[in-house]
């Protein structure tokens, strides 16, 4: 268990939808409350037709800046071989300036084989983006120093994935926040391994907020059961996962489950305040 408040986003799966349909989904997540909005970074459908329709993720969160006022917004997550590291970085300041300060920075390794190819990115090994990962991180902290104007603010960087001998030292080496799917008890296991991560690089592991999906844990590109928050939240709360993402996917995008996560995170944190 852990003091942190409860955070809800909504993740808007880019696929199979009209961007106008995305936006409204965008704005309709924003009004019921929403916490933070995101958006995967991937070129193509995870799920369904892999050649239906699909939008440009870092496109879509220069619009989102400018179309809400308050939900921070980020991409769940950018693999880092995209893209120049530096021009992610000066991409995450601009979005960071159009937003007033609402952005998250996420980052991965990648494990999308077809994205890589079909846009001409080396797909390398998993090995190979790791170590593209590990470099980037300190590169981009260092481009935010020369750039001007500077971010608005230390931008906050999320790190996602489990692995544990290397993703989850660097999230203990620079995460404000880490996102990992997982079975509750592995979660458990990897959210300790990640405190012990912290030990060596000497950072409190209370700094670092935990995040997960909102629904069935899911491997690759399957879609999550719907599973609602009286029913998985508890474990994961106590586990010390506070940040939940509620997943949605075109054409039609479902605030339902939405709306069900943002009630129980209300409760949760009404709780927490009358201890």
């Amino acid at each position: 268990m852990t003091d942190r408040p409860v955070r809800i986003a909504f993740s808007v799966q880019p696929q199979h939808a009209d961007y106008a349909r995305i936006r409204r989904a965008v704005a309709a997540a924003e009004e019921a409350g929403a916490d933070v909005v995101t958006a995967w970074d991937h070129f193509f459908p995870l799920f369904g037709d892999p050649d239906g329709k699909h939008f440009e993720c870092w496109t879509m969160l220069g619009a989102w800046a400018e179309a809400t006022s308050r939900v921070q917004i980020a991409p769940l997550v950018t693999p880092i071989a995209y893209r120049n590291v530096d021009l992610v970085a000066d991409m995450a300041r601009t979005v960071d300036h159009i937003s007033g300060g609402r952005l998250i920075l996420g980052l991965g390794a990648g494990w999308a084989e077809r994205d890589y190819t079909e846009y001409g990115y080396p797909f390398g090994t998993a090995g190979s983006r790791l170590d593209d990962l590990e470099q980037a991180l300190p590169r981009i902290k260092a481009r935010w120093a020369r750039l001007n104007p500077p971010p608005t603010r230390t931008i906050p960087i999320l790190i996602g994935g489990g692995g544990e001998k290397r993703t989850l030292r660097y999230a203990a080496r620079h995460a404000d926040i880490w996102h990992c799917i997982g079975e509750p008890e592995t979660l458990v296991h990897k959210s300790a391994i990640l405190d012990d991560w912290c030990q060596v690089e000497g950072r409190d592991p209370a700094r670092i907020e935990r995040s997960t999906i909102a629904g069935a844990p899911t491997s690759g590109a399957t879609p999550s059961r719907a599973v609602g928050p009286d029913e998985l939240g508890p474990p994961l709360l106590a586990a010390g996962f506070t940040l939940f993402n509620v997943r949605s996917g075109g054409p039609d995008y479902d605030l339902g489950p939405l709306r069900d996560w943002l009630a129980w995170r209300d409760d949760v944190n009404a709780s927490t305040l009358d201890r």
